[in-house]
This record gives structure tokens, sequence and C-alpha cells, in this order.
């Protein structure tokens, strides 16, 4: 691994959370890229409906928010004491991971958080709401150091004059900075190679218009957007030489959870050749599912998909099917890199020497 002095955060990019003084700060990602907007949140209601509208998206950035998130759905609490207090704790975390089931990095964040509450062995519920925030406060901290060890892990994947294809946004708006799909793009630019980006749309919320090509603009990154089906032409004209993609959770077997259409991406690259990449945090594997298919696939509003900027554009009434996630297969990946090191085939062998039970 490269060693490399990184700022603290992409030049430009705003950051998706922040704590400051009690209060949780999310940059609502609804609104971008024509409106910057930093909310202050106070409740544990209010963190909710932020994750659950995604106000605030991506898994570990998600994970964090509800790290948080308890903290501030338990501040009524404090008058309650040892073991009327810790049910509290385990209702409100287990009402607050049903926001998003599919990204693991909110149930983790959120356990995690339980976790050394418990350690404390808290004497009333301030003392257990301190613990909470102080583990929310590490695993902000640690975010930030991860997505510079996913960066420079990554780095030697992008010399100087790639031509690179993303989906969604794993991006620094989907962590504390920098991103993880991104993080190694980041990190090229920084010393300055020539990297181009090649950023799809992301039907049906456009994740990838709003928001990856909105940061790497904003970063000083050249970009260049598509529509989703515009890949496999790019691909197939040879100005695509590597992808990169983020995911919401990696199975025991190395499948990929990730945005939808990220699998139609997968199949492409694997027919012309490209390596296919992905990039996260070892929190985003999760050692006790086995396979990709035991992973509940949020169905989202209809409104997503017949909806453009609150203008109807299908046919009214007409049936929709909106499933947010997909699954590619472990066999569609050439290799994981994550902030403990880069595995490839076969990628179950490698996750658990590498990640063990993270």
């Amino acid at each position: 691994m490269t060693d490399i002095d990184l700022p603290a955060a992409p030049p430009g990019v705003p950051l998706a959370v922040r704590w400051d003084a009690g209060t949780l700060w999310l940059l609502d990602q609804r609104l971008l890229p024509g409106e910057v907007k930093h909310e202050a949140h106070a409740t544990g209601e209010s963190v909710f409906a932020a994750i659950r509208e995604m106000r605030v998206r991506g898994a570990p950035a998600i994970g964090i928010a509800a790290a948080f998130g308890l903290a501030l759905a338990l501040k009524d609490d404090d008058h309650l004491a040892g073991h009327g207090w810790l049910e509290r704790m385990d209702e409100r975390a287990a009402w607050l991971c049903t926001a998003r089931p599919t990204a693991v990095n909110l149930a983790w964040a959120v356990r995690r958080c339980c976790e050394a509450a418990r350690r404390t062995a808290p004497a009333d519920g301030a003392a257990g709401r301190a613990a909470i925030v102080r583990e929310a406060e590490a695993i902000l901290a640690e975010d930030l150091a991860i997505c510079r060890r996913i960066a420079l892990h990554g780095l030697d994947l992008v010399p100087d004059g790639t031509r690179i294809l993303t989906h969604c946004n794993a991006g620094s708006l989907a962590v504390s900075a920098w991103g993880t799909a991104t993080a190694p793009i980041y990190a090229a630019a920084a010393l300055g190679r020539k990297v181009s980006v090649y950023a799809d749309e992301t039907r049906p919320v456009l994740q990838g218009a709003r928001l990856t090509a909105f940061e790497l603009q904003a970063a000083g990154v050249d970009v260049t957007l598509l529509t989703d089906n515009m890949a496999a032409h790019m691909m197939a004209t040879g100005e695509i030489d590597l992808v990169i993609v983020g995911t919401d959770r990696v199975t025991a077997n190395g499948d990929v959870v990730n945005k939808i259409g990220t699998l139609g991406v997968a199949v492409l690259a694997r027919h012309f050749g490209i390596p296919f990449w992905v990039a996260c945090p070892s929190s985003t594997f999760d050692a006790a599912t086995a396979e990709g298919a035991a992973v509940p696939i949020e169905e989202r509003d209809a409104r997503e998909v017949t909806h453009l900027a609150g203008i109807e554009i299908a046919a009214p009434g007409v049936k929709v099917r909106n499933p947010a996630f997909d699954v590619t297969p472990a066999e569609l990946v050439t290799g994981i890199v994550t902030d403990r090191g880069r595995v490839r085939q076969p990628l179950a062998d490698g996750l658990a020497r590498l990640l063990g039970s993270a």
C-alpha cells in the first residue's frame, strides 16, 4: 500500500454527515445538485425519516447517521436506569434498524453502539447515552480513516490515463469523506494522474447524475454523465478500462448487493473483458449471510419510476416494480478493495482470510 498525504476531504465536496454539540447535521441529498442544504436533526424520529426518505444515503453514511440517531432517540429516557434503560435502548435500536433493511452498516453501527453502552454498565440513561455518543464519534472517525485506506489500497488500480465507469454514488457523499469507489479515483487525481470517469445516471433516483457527477465535477475530476443504457456501447467502443462500484452488503460467498443496475454493469464488463471491482469498508462484509439470495431487497415507491421531478412520465395506473438493489454473483466480480486490503477470486476464501468475522 502506497502512503500518500491526502487532504481531509476532496476539495469542493460538501460533507454528508456532521455531529456538532448534540445536533446531527445531514446534507439533504434529494436536493442535489440544485441546492446544497444541511439540515439539523435533534430527534431519533427525524434521523429515522432522513434515512428512510434517502435524505442521507450510502451504506457508511447511513451507519454513521444511525449511530448518532440512536443517541438522539434516547435523549428523553435519561431518567431510566439499569435494566429498564437497556430494554428501552434495545427497543429503539430495533426500530431504527427498520429504516432501511438492506444496508448492513445501519444495523452494524447500531449494534456496536448498543454493545458499547452495555460495556459501561450505565448507572442511568444519561451515562448510557453518553457511551453511545462516544461510540458514534469513534465510528465517524474510523470511517474517515477507512476511506483513506481504501484509497491507498485501490490506488494502483488507477494508473495514469484510466477511463472508469461507475454506477450510483459510492463517493464522498455516501460516507464521512472520500468515498469508497471514488476514493482511489480522488487519490489518483491528487497525485496528478489523468483520470476520466463515466458516471451512469442510475435510474430511477438518479444518484449518478445528481450526486456522483456533482461531486466529481466539484472536486475537479474529469467526469462524463451517461444514461444507464449507454454503458454497453461505451464498453463496446473501447472507451472503458475499469469499472469500480460500491456496495451495501457483501455476503459470505462474495455476492455483492448494490444499487439496482449494478448486476447489468457486471454482466457487460464480463462480456467485454473489463475488470469489475467493488470498493467497501470491512463493516459491509456480512459473514452471517451465506449468499446474496438471502438478502431482503427493498421495494420502493412506484412514483420513483412513474414520475420525474414531480411530472408523471408513465401511463396512469400502470403496474410498477421498483427494487432498489440487485445481487451481483461473486463470479462476476474481479476483486474487492477494502480498508484491510484487496481480495481477488476465489472471493469467499479471500474474504474469510482477510476479514474473518468483521
